[in-house]
């Protein structure tokens, strides 16, 4: 490489992390300057020859003009902390003049043209353009001194090839300890990684270009007219070169967007949030300053972070007024872009420039919702010679969009955490935050003859007020009842809500006697007539009591048993059960549950339902889902959520998911040799995917059925999938190889890492609906729909939304760009002759055939 573009490093770097003071380093790179100009006027002394200048041939002056011309147009920039360096193909114009013109003349015909235009285009300061010039001018006197002490001038001998070879590398490497030595001077000096990566791109760089000039040399030399096959192999190369650079630009990129998304979700658990939004989006931006900007917001106080480049944390400072720049962008909800690339001719935001002493800015809202929460801003482009342009101003947006999620959820997380833990209709504590309790307090050794007692109440008649009075008649009788618990518990007990009409009381107490005591007390309190509109009501409550350690010694435990005295008290009104064995009657249920499902599955007497997913953009009808249904003969219809995990506790889950997939084929197959252009989708559990011969036996299902295995789709929940991410499940890799189509279910709710997502074989990623349910009302539910969706269209894979009720809801989903959607606004799930029946009514044959010769359905009304 010559020192011209290539491999030159431009002295751009700011006062941080220097060895000694700015003037003596001036001073010191200053004498450095000039000995390199003075060892170049020796050299090139050492090498002059009159009669070489006198047969300067002018063709190859004006050839080899442009061709540096054009060398310096393709530049690979890397910025090292404070320090660009660029690589380009300098190399091949030096190695051509070393046959064809003297080393000064070329030294002139080269540098003088550039260092003039960077002194007008960049104004770089005084020392850079003197440092790169000695640089330069080393570069090509030591070349061309090594080059001329050899006999070697003919470009078709192999001698000639080494000698050149050699004599590039040998400068390469001064010129790169001087260049190290200035960088040295002004920050810390490149180690381990760093000086390697540098190092094997620089010298790569020159060899794979000293090579091509000594290739063009060569053909010259041979047939004058071979140069316009060069000139096609040259041009090739400099966009080669281009993409290349582009290429590297992206890669670091994606790896630091990578980076920066997994630091902020881990940091929003350990509290670093700021730290890790700022540091990475500064890193990310090449920026030397990053400032997060939150404005007083109801509750929350002014937040104004900051991270400076080689400052270790944050820099707080919330007494700094907002100017124009911020404000238009809190205002406007625009970004603002001011830089080499972006000038503004609004002299109000280049006087907040001005006064900020800062040479260019990307200034970005954060967006929750319609509404604007703040502002992320990045200052300073590292180097010199850079400035932000339109990739910078558009990885801004995206760590900005990052960035108002992560912001709102930590605002949010107090009163999330609140919501998550206490009931929204009474205020009382819910299950968990219970259960919670119940665990902190049987840790705690209790004082002799005390018990931990749950003391479980079942309010009397609310379906009674709500089907008479209404619901809101039933709410404000709940909210007495938890009123009047709270009222009359003692000190340091926990009332809470568990759901429905059942209430619960975590208190210490002498003795089970103690506890029935307290409950009896607790009980009366409830007694008071309760006037609800022209009604008075009575209310009363069965009461369940078990205790540890004599009931149990878990939470969960303890819990079961207080609700099983508690079922118990409700044939006996407003009585006080406290648990016993006896009472226990669900595991001999479960029990005969189990006999009962296993039976059901031998006779297939299980029914398969089916609730149709439509493609959001044509409407066209893509699929059914197949769900499994049980109607007992004794019992009626039996909650899947029942039964299914009584199958996959007991083994029975593999049997039951061949029937399904079984009958969900055969039903596949009926429709296409109907007519009917559509899939099946069928929900696959854990324990399917842990056999190993569970693809075979999917194989020889479809061969027998004759579906196409594309027709088939296998709904997994994340718990299923993950694992080793850079060996994902060999029954996943079989599944994707027999070509079926794989679904990661209920995204959203279990890891939803891009560490495995996008390692996974899977084809599309379905959304928990109790996110979509949600997302019409609710913006932390919407800002997770829009962002699984931007996930899944950036890793090419399908979205499905389920779960949409609401013609609002399917709007929000077509208007981000989510791919297919089911839910109850298109049909419930119904048995195959009902959703034929709706089939025929809700949607019209397209034209044009399908696989199979089958015809697709579009769904014409919802």
């Amino acid at each position: 490489m010559s020192a011209g573009e290539r491999g030159r490093c431009t002295v751009e770097s700011d006062s941080s992390m220097r060895w000694v003071s700015l003037s003596w380093a001036k001073r010191i790179i200053y004498a450095m300057s000039l000995g390199c100009i003075t060892a170049s006027a020796v050299l090139f002394a050492l090498t002059f020859s009159l009669e070489e200048y006198q047969r300067i041939s002018w063709p190859a002056v004006a050839l080899l003009g442009m061709l540096a011309v054009l060398c310096d147009q393709v530049n690979l920039r890397f910025v090292i902390r404070r320090q660009t360096s660029s690589f380009n193909l300098g190399e091949i114009p030096l190695v051509l003049s070393l046959f064809w013109l003297p080393p000064l003349a070329f030294l002139l015909l080269r540098e003088l043209p550039g260092q003039l235009w960077a002194l007008v285009r960049t104004r770089s300061a005084p020392i850079k353009q003197l440092t790169n010039f000695a640089v330069h001018a080393l570069d090509v006197a030591l070349v061309s001194y090594l080059f001329r002490s050899v006999d070697a001038r003919d470009p078709t001998q192999a001698k000639t090839w080494v000698v050149v070879l050699v004599a590039v590398l040998i400068t390469n490497g001064v010129t790169s300890v001087v260049i190290g030595s200035a960088i040295s001077l002004v920050q810390e000096p490149l180690r381990g990684p760093e000086l390697l990566r540098y190092g094997v791109t620089y010298f790569g760089a020159a060899l794979l270009n000293t090579s091509i000039g000594l290739v063009m040399a060569l053909v010259f030399d041979v047939n004058h007219v071979a140069i316009a096959l060069l000139a096609v192999i040259f041009t090739v190369m400099l966009f080669g070169y281009g993409a290349y650079s582009r290429v590297v630009r992206q890669h670091k990129t994606l790896n630091h967007l990578y980076d920066f998304t997994k630091a902020v979700s881990s940091a929003r658990h350990d509290g670093g949030l700021a730290d890790a939004l700022l540091l990475r989006a500064r890193e990310l931006l090449d920026a030397e300053r990053a400032t997060l900007w939150l404005p007083k917001q109801g509750s929350y106080p002014e937040l104004r972070l900051s991270a400076q480049e080689g400052l270790a944390g944050l820099i707080d400072d919330p007494h700094v007024a907002a100017d124009a720049i911020s404000s238009r962008v809190i205002d406007s909800g625009v970004t603002v872009v001011i830089s080499g690339r972006y000038p503004t001719a609004d002299p109000v935001l280049r006087a907040a420039l001005t006064q900020r002493g800062i040479k260019d800015i990307i200034a970005v809202p954060l967006r929750s919702g319609s509404a604007i929460i703040g502002c992320l801003e990045a200052m300073n482009r590292m180097g010199d010679l850079s400035t932000f342009g339109a990739d910078d101003v558009q990885l801004a947006e995206t760590l900005a969009a990052h960035a108002a999620v992560a912001v709102e959820n930590s605002r949010l997380v107090d009163r999330l955490r609140h919501d998550a833990e206490h009931d929204a209709l009474t205020g009382l504590a819910n299950r968990r935050r219970f259960a919670s309790a119940v665990a902190a307090a049987i840790q705690v050794q209790p004082a002799p003859g005390e018990v931990v007692a749950i003391i479980e109440f079942d309010v009397d008649s609310l379906r009674d007020v709500n089907e008479t009075l209404g619901h809101e008649a039933g709410d404000r009788l709940l909210v007495e009842v938890g009123r009047r618990l709270e009222s009359e518990s003692p000190d340091g007990a926990l009332v809470a809500r568990l759901g429905g009409d059942e209430f619960t009381v975590l208190v210490r107490a002498q003795g089970i006697e103690g506890a029935q005591a307290r409950a009896a007390a607790l009980q009366h309190g409830l007694v008071e007539p309760l006037k609800l509109d022209k009604f008075t009501l009575d209310v009363g409550a069965a009461v369940g009591i078990a205790v540890y350690p004599e009931h149990g010694d878990d939470a969960a435990t303890l819990l079961q048993r207080a609700d099983v005295a508690t079922y118990a008290a409700k044939n006996n009104p407003r009585s006080i059960q406290v648990y016993r064995p006896a009472l226990e009657s669900r595991s001999l249920q479960r029990l005969g549950l189990i006999s009962e499902l296993r039976r059901a599955i031998d006779d297939a007497a299980l029914a398969v339902f089916y609730q149709p997913k439509v493609a959001l953009g044509n409407r066209e009808l893509v699929g059914m889902e197949c769900l499994v249904r049980w109607d007992h003969p004794e019992h009626g219809l039996v909650p899947p959520d029942e039964f299914i995990p009584v199958a996959e506790h007991t083994g029975l889950v593999g049997a039951l998911t061949r029937l399904v997939l079984r009958t969900s084929l055969e039903q596949c197959r009926a429709w296409v040799d109907a007519g009917t252009d559509i899939g099946v989708a069928v929900n696959l559990s854990a324990r399917s995917l842990a056999d190993p011969d569970f693809a075979e036996e999917l194989d020889a299902m479809l061969r027998e059925t004759g579906v196409a295995p594309q027709r088939l789709t296998l709904e997994i929940v994340e718990s299923a999938m993950v694992g080793d991410v850079h060996r994902p499940n060999p029954t996943l890799r079989k599944l994707f190889a027999l070509g079926v189509r794989l679904s990661v279910d209920d995204f959203g709710t279990g890891y939803s890492s891009l560490s495995y997502l996008r390692r996974l074989p899977v084809h599309e990623v379905k959304i928990d609906k109790s996110f979509v349910l949600g997302m019409a009302t609710d913006s932390g539910d919407l800002g997770i729909v829009r962002a699984i969706v931007d996930l899944g269209r950036h890793l090419g894979m399908a979205v499905v939304a389920e779960g949409v009720e609401s013609e609002m809801t399917l709007a929000l989903l077509e208007e981000m760009g989510c791919d297919i959607a089911q839910g109850f606004l298109f049909s419930r799930p119904l048995p195959a002759e009902r959703i034929e029946a709706w089939m025929r009514q809700r949607t019209q044959t397209e034209t044009g055939a399908a696989v199979d010769g089958a015809q697709r359905l579009r769904v014409v009304s919802a």
